[in-house]
């Protein structure tokens, strides 16, 4: 798919969409949680593994979680057994991180490591304590995980399986192995990416070598667009390509990701598809691939891709799509709220949403990275190169700049002409549409 999405900017709220076929916001989930944060899949909500687990498939989930342990009464205590984290979402096996190596790794309910006399400890959101030895090292992580992932696929080969391998490349740190080193002409960023294609390369050979690739659908995609990294960009590396934002943006950038699909003699080898796509409908997607059914109310916001990954139809069933980024703050306590909340009055979200080739903002500005200057690590808006008819050359937003911004993406898809000056008519119906998606819990055609 050349036109597929995350539902938000940020890694965290989009693994919740893709776990649960919903939209992250309504549950309240729009930013990071902290790895002591409580399981964010709520026991009402049916997940994706539950369902492929009661179809009869072996489910194994390694790498990053990055949705929470524990629950709100009782957080999570990585010197005990761990309840509520992956094995009560569906997945029969787990191994990886709470969030973006954080330190130590954890199998199934227990965390690698303990010590009794030097305890595990969270202390400024940093871990102390435990063995040393048995904890994670950010250069050996890639191999550590693409080991257990091919180990789950050697020991489930004969039947069906599931895994949702998450790892931690390309993510900062950027920590790739010493044998990676230079093997890319973009810096460190781009060695991080070679290791990202070796361990992917290790995947598919194990496929290949068991003699299920034929019977096996892989989906290779991101949670949230790249972020550009000095080096890369130096040597004319765009992660992002013509798309204007990047990582934490509304703007096209921040959200719109790959998504490569293989599936020897159902999808034809090469083939592109310029759909509208979601994560969210991997749900619905994977689901349908497995024939296993999905509880009442499962996936309100998940449509099934599969007649268009196998080119049965060209036509996608989603032509709505709507985009979010959520506050800067990493230990924002919203990552508790409530189940469902109120859009109106919100100013620390940005909001979009996507009809057919037009998209409209609701807001000003690209979201929590790019902005007009440079802002510690992030490049500003002059510095990426981005022309923008809201804003000076110097990347200064014009006064006159209207309070929201639309964009006619089948004529700009780098976003560079606002026309929300002179759509207003589109932007009252868009605008009506986005708050009848608000409103409904189920995703239609």
């Amino acid at each position: 798919f050349t036109d597929a999405h995350t539902p938000s900017a940020l890694c965290c709220p989009t693994r919740y969409g893709l776990m649960t076929g919903r939209y992250p916001w309504r549950r309240g989930q729009t930013t990071w949680a902290t790895p002591g944060a409580p399981l964010l899949i709520e026991p009402n909500v049916p997940a994706l593994p539950a369902a492929l687990h009661a179809a009869g498939y072996r489910t194994g989930c390694v790498g990053k979680w990055h949705l929470g342990l524990g629950t709100p009464q009782q957080r999570v205590d990585f010197n005990q057994e761990i309840t509520s984290g992956p094995l009560d979402v569906g997945f029969d096996y787990f191994f990886g991180d709470a969030a973006n190596r954080f330190g130590l790794y954890i199998e199934n309910r227990r965390a690698l490591g303990c010590d009794p006399a030097n305890p595990f400890r969270i202390v400024d959101g940093r871990l102390q304590g435990g063995n040393r030895a048995d904890l994670m090292k950010n250069e050996e992580n890639a191999r550590v995980l693409t080991e257990r992932a091919v180990g789950f696929i050697e020991q489930h080969a004969a039947q069906p399986f599931f895994l949702y391998f998450a790892p931690n490349n390309v993510h900062t740190p950027l920590t790739p192995n010493a044998r990676f080193k230079n093997a890319s002409q973009c810096g460190v960023y781009g060695d991080f990416i070679a290791e990202l294609d070796w361990s992917v390369g290790e995947v598919l050979s194990a496929l290949d070598r068991l003699k299920v690739a034929d019977n096996t659908l892989v989906v290779f995609t991101s949670d949230n667009g790249g972020r550009y990294e000095a080096e890369a960009l130096k040597a004319g590396h765009r992660c992002n390509g013509p798309f204007s934002g990047q990582k934490g943006d509304v703007w096209e950038g921040g959200h719109r990701v790959p998504f490569l699909a293989r599936w020897p003699g159902r999808i034809k080898a090469g083939a592109e598809s310029p759909a509208l796509a979601c994560l969210t409908d991997l749900m619905a997607t994977l689901a349908a691939a497995a024939n296993a059914p999905l509880p009442k109310g499962a996936g309100p916001d998940s449509l099934n891709l599969l007649p268009v990954l196998t080119g049965e139809t060209t036509a996608s069933p989603r032509d709505t799509l709507v985009m979010q980024t959520g506050p800067a703050p990493v230990r924002s306590m919203r990552v508790f709220a409530s189940s469902r909340f109120d859009l109106q009055g919100r100013t620390d979200d940005l909001w979009a949403i996507r009809q057919g080739r037009w998209k409209l903002i609701f807001g000003q500005g690209a979201g929590i990275t790019t902005s007009p200057a440079r802002a510690g690590k992030f490049y500003g808006l002059a510095e990426l190169g981005h022309r923008h008819s809201d804003y000076t050359p110097d990347g200064q937003l014009k006064p006159d700049a209207p309070p929201g911004q639309l964009y006619d993406l089948a004529a700009d898809p780098a976003e560079t002409t606002n026309l929300h000056a002179q759509q207003p008519e589109l932007v009252g119906r868009l605008t009506e549409v986005f708050e009848r998606v608000k409103q409904r819990e189920r995703a239609s055609p």
